[in-house]
């Protein structure tokens, strides 16, 4: 019997290191995707919201140089509103596809 116990104890003890080995491993991985998905998204949030500051002064420049061919100032912001109101409409209807490609993109992400 002694010799058995002292085969399978030191066998034991490798299984629960090695455990403890895959354990740690498969942590370090998800923390590792976990921060490049994180950090992929805080670069396209950043960049995005240079993009809106961007589009949001140059739509106010549009709509006062509208308002101003039109001849009244509020005339060149309602042109520049029918028109999002237009695109806006438009990606509610795209919305399903658009949806996909987002959640490709992110499962991309996650599998890579």
């Amino acid at each position: 019997m002694e010799y058995n116990t002292e085969l399978i104890e030191p066998l034991l003890e490798k299984f629960k290191d090695y455990g403890k080995t895959s354990m740690e491993l498969v942590k370090l991985k998800s923390i590792n995707k976990t921060s490049d998905i994180l950090s992929t998204l805080l670069a396209r949030l950043f960049f995005i919201l240079a993009i809106t500051l961007f589009l949001v002064s140059l739509n106010i420049a549009i709509a006062l140089w509208l308002g101003e061919l039109i001849g009244k100032t509020y005339d060149g912001f309602l042109v520049v509103a029918a028109f999002y109101g237009i695109v806006g409409i438009i990606l509610y209807y795209m919305q399903p596809s658009m949806k996909a490609r987002i959640n490709d993109s992110i499962i991309r992400l996650m599998i890579n």
